[in-house]
């Protein structure tokens, strides 16, 4: 039932773990002692699944358009980089934003020496009033509410600390982010249950789905402590409508359990419906607000990842002041808390920002999912998001994880491209695909678009190949039909393999 299980051992597990230990570095074996950590030794941090996989293969041979033309082109990134001329434009004008130039070095003493882990005022009031702005102006922000954290990942650790026990466990919605393995549960012990969502409604969040999940974890007898999801959603590129938000809030309300609402990608919207953020709906929907955290950061929405700005924002006064002191183990840099703050306050700036970055993220988006329709692939309808949820259930040799994997694997190593296979985000239905499109320029996606052209190009012949052997072999009433090592075996055949018709149009 779980996604994932408890890291801490049982003092039995712990026993046979250490009898067991051998320190390689040293040649030594224990049979008392352990010299590492059980976090140190286990393999939970998630880093073996396919998702990180694709990434050390775009490593050993990254793409470069003169360098290494035939390199992996690198499509399971979740990064921005479409506006980042437009933050290295601002930079040029306000010098005095960094106290590492002439024109600022006059604050340099002040930011430089130690700075409390509450944070600077003036960046938690410019983040705060950035998060209104995002939503419109719809809801305000406390700058007292805003805890940092070492980039998402580090706030996303902070709140499950803050919220529950090694053991405790939280509902996460399929598919989910791979990395919540090692952001949530790696380090802090708690349990991730799924909560199964299916294309037949384009993967959202039911009721249904929820009340199944809770009922078979208090059966488990596991203690549920909250309700994480990602609005909008990673990997499926789609924004939580209101309707299903209210239910939301009104399941947790019912159980008394917390709700997390990881809300980095809201600034990344491009389409209709408009983003709506939990705070908006708790405006809405009476329920106890000490339930309700967001996470946010900078690394989606203004394209920083290297800046490590993660942000909680808690309803609950215990966990603001509980996180504040867990903050100082990962804090943002005051060098960087003051650029931003600059930054962000200038709210003519920002305002041209969000329009153009959404502006061009629509259409990065719009390129690359018109080039798939052109060879038959379809994607999830999305309006957010820096990547497409696609579908390439049909060429499936056949409908299992294995096949998946199989196919992922002809993509990274023929196609040579890195995308990141459903089964890495606990999708439950095998064929699934994220693709990263914001991290590229224009001739990239292009030649990742070709590239896709070609691989779909020959499936289809191989695929028409296939079907007029067979068609001459029931006309002949060959014996050999019955031979499952002639083009007759039953994988070729399989229903899960692309319709030679549909290719033959597309190649």
């Amino acid at each position: 039932m779980t996604i994932y299980t408890d890291v801490r051992p049982s003092p039995k597990m712990h026993t046979l773990h250490s009898s067991l230990l051998v320190d390689h570095t040293m040649g030594f074996t224990s049979s008392n002692h352990q010299l590492l950590s059980t976090i140190a030794t286990n393999d939970q941090h998630g880093e073996n699944s396919p998702y990180f996989d694709g990434w050390k293969a775009y490593d050993n041979d990254p793409f470069h358009p003169r360098g290494n033309p035939n390199g992996v082109i690198q499509m399971g990134l979740a990064e921005n980089q479409l506006s980042l001329d437009l933050i290295e434009e601002w930079i040029a004008k306000n010098p005095s934003a960094s106290i590492c130039t002439p024109e600022g070095v006059n604050r340099f003493k002040d930011i430089a020496n130690f700075q409390d882990y509450h944070g600077l005022p003036e960046f938690r009031t410019a983040v705060a009033k950035f998060m209104g702005r995002v939503r419109g102006g719809r809801v305000a922000f406390d700058p007292d509410r805003i805890v940092m954290g070492g980039g998402a990942t580090g706030a996303s650790e902070l709140v499950v600390f803050c919220l529950a026990d090694p053991g405790d466990a939280f509902l996460v919605p399929s598919p989910c982010y791979p990395a919540f393995d090692r952001d949530l549960r790696w380090r802090t012990g708690v349990q991730l249950l799924p909560v199964a969502c299916k294309s037949s409604n384009n993967f959202q969040i039911t009721r249904a789905a929820l009340e199944e999940a809770y009922k078979n974890a208090i059966e488990a007898n596991i203690r549920v402590k909250g309700l994480i999801i990602t609005n909008p959603s990673n990997p499926l590129g789609t924004t939580v409508d209101k309707e299903t938000l209210k239910s939301i809030v009104r399941f947790i309300n019912d159980k008394n359990i917390h709700l997390v609402c990881d809300e980095i990608y809201s600034a990344t919207v491009f389409g209709p419906p408009n983003f709506v953020g939990i705070s908006e709906i708790i405006q809405e929907v009476d329920c106890n607000r000490d339930l309700i955290h967001i996470i946010y950061s900078l690394s989606k929405d203004l394209g920083l990842p290297g800046f490590r700005v993660g942000i909680v924002y808690s309803y609950n006064d215990a966990v603001v002041s509980c996180g504040r002191k867990m903050s100082s183990f990962g804090l943002v840099s005051s060098q960087t808390q003051h650029f931003l703050a600059s930054l962000l306050s200038d709210e003519e700036f920002t305002e041209r920002f969000l329009a153009e970055n959404a502006k061009r993220i629509k259409n990065s988006h719009q390129l690359l999912t018109k080039g798939l329709a052109q060879v038959g692939i379809a994607c999830l309808p999305s309006n957010a998001g820096l990547f497409v949820w696609m579908d390439l259930r049909s060429l499936l040799k056949e409908a299992t994880i294995e096949g998946e994997i199989a196919l992922w694997r002809v993509i990274i190593k023929e196609v040579k491209l890195n995308v990141s296979p459903g089964s890495s985000f606990h999708c439950v239905e095998p064929g699934w695909f994220r693709v990263c499109f914001a991290n590229m320029d224009t001739k990239t996606m292009e030649v990742s678009l070709k590239r896709i052209r070609e691989f779909i190009s020959s499936k289809g012949k191989t695929e028409n190949v296939a079907t007029k052997k067979l068609k001459l072999r029931r006309l002949s009433f060959s014996s050999r039909m019955y031979d499952e090592s002639s083009a007759m075996s039953p994988r070729l055949m399989s229903p899960h393999s692309p319709s030679p018709v549909v290719l033959a149009k597309t190649s």
